[in-house]
């Protein structure tokens, strides 16, 4: 595992278009830049690598290209490994909707780090974004995902991890992702996923919006991770044409979620809500905590003071050993239940 990178020092943010890889023409047209600013990380895939976290790519459905980077601690594939088998983490990577992938550094690093240090097997999925494929095709890779990780005919998923011991956990939009995914799978019939059983879901700075501006978001409009005139862009490319940001994939609380939020109830599941109090969204984060609270889900929230939107995968420094200890907590106290 290398997170040997550079330290994270942001700057002001003056085209918002080309922070999420598009380019803005004067038609107002936009077209994916090529090459990408964003660069990516290769896998660990075989015991020949000293790395203490392996890693490999399997693809899931080839007409939308999506495909699932598998994570595993060195240590469970050794010889004289306990064989035990290992919680699992189906993890969705930020980036609005418009710039994801998982295989970029942040990404590669964070995931290693969850393996590693809570000795879990991690899936993280690449899915499509917009302005290509719009919402819902995030939600419908995200869920493809939960049927394909059942049947997968691999051996480290086969092998090594225990179906029946999942979390999903996602970052930024893939904290909307996780969000959402509950939300269906809320609506299923809970067997359609056996044997893959859900205990929890992690959101990890869940990225929503609204028409209108909330406290925080005002206050933090020229925020130099998340500023408005980003998230805007973020949302005017990834939401269904014609839509605005009232829109449910993107405003958590324009919807009737009772009788969802009493399903997830029913289910025992656990949720996290992690973040920090600088971050542009907390507020429509804790309106959807209280939210899940009133209707009696066991919900817990992990606000840090001072820490911005995406810290955790940002900060190079021993910082996020802080949520590692958290998320352990929360995985293996949900489990034991």
């Amino acid at each position: 595992m290398s997170d040997q990178v550079a330290p994270f020092t942001p700057v002001p943010i003056t085209d918002p278009y080309d922070y999420v890889d598009l380019i803005h023409h004067h038609d107002g047209t936009v077209t994916r830049k090529k090459p990408s600013n964003y660069t990516t990380v290769s896998t660990v895939p075989d015991l020949s690598d000293p790395a203490p976290v392996l890693s490999k790519d399997i693809p899931i459905n080839q007409s939308n290209n999506t495909w699932a980077r598998v994570y595993i601690p060195r240590h469970a594939l050794e010889p004289n490994s306990t064989k035990d088998l290992l919680p699992l983490i189906l993890y969705y990577p930020g980036g609005g909707f418009v710039i994801s992938s998982a295989a970029t550094p942040t990404c590669y690093n964070f995931c290693s780090k969850l393996a590693l240090q809570l000795s879990v097997v991690v899936v993280s999925i690449d899915y499509r974004v917009g302005p290509e494929h719009r919402l819902p095709a995030a939600y419908d890779d995200a869920i493809e995902a939960l049927h394909w990780i059942k049947f997968a005919e691999d051996s480290w998923l086969r092998d090594h991890a225990n179906l029946t011991n999942c979390f999903i956990m996602g970052c930024s939009a893939g904290g909307n992702i996780a969000y959402h995914v509950g939300l269906r799978v809320a609506t299923e019939d809970i067997d359609n996923f056996k044997p893959l059983k859900i205990n929890g879901l992690i959101l990890h700075y869940p990225f929503f919006g609204g028409s209108e501006r909330t406290e925080s978001e005002l206050r933090m409009a020229d925020d130099l991770i998340l500023p408005l005139i980003v998230s805007d862009v973020m949302w005017k490319y990834s939401l269904p044409v014609g839509a605005n940001r009232d829109h449910e994939y993107c405003n958590p609380a324009v919807m009737d979620r009772s009788k969802l939020f009493d399903k997830i109830k029913i289910l025992g599941w656990k949720i996290l809500i992690a973040t920090g109090d600088r971050d542009p969204g907390i507020d429509r984060q804790v309106g959807l905590l209280m939210a899940m609270k009133e209707k009696g889900v066991k919900v817990e929230s992990r606000i840090v003071e001072g820490d911005y939107h995406g810290k955790d995968l940002l900060d190079t420094s021993n910082k996020s050993d802080s949520l590692l200890v958290a998320l352990k907590n929360f995985i293996f106290s949900t489990f034991s239940e």
